[in-house]
């Protein structure tokens, strides 16, 4: 019985990582407060922030990083 040597998942680079993350986040955020600015006029800024951060969040966790680790993940 012959074992074997799998070489284990190469981590991402932390750095290179964060920059693809801004790439993504920043027009995502940009495009937020623009669409949400007329519909939030007389808010508070933490009130526009309890509506925007989740969608920005979900965002991230469902569609952003998955997209990055498909598409990028010979730079990373």
């Amino acid at each position: 019985m012959s074992t074997a040597t799998a070489t284990p998942p190469r981590r991402p680079n932390r750095l290179r990582l964060s920059l693809f993350v801004f790439l993504g986040v920043y027009p995502l955020v940009t495009a937020l407060i623009y669409a949400l600015a007329p519909l939030t006029l007389d808010w508070q800024v933490w009130q526009r922030n309890l509506v925007m951060v989740p969608m920005i969040v979900l965002s991230m966790v469902f569609v952003i990083i998955p997209a990055i680790h498909k598409h990028c993940h010979r730079w990373l």
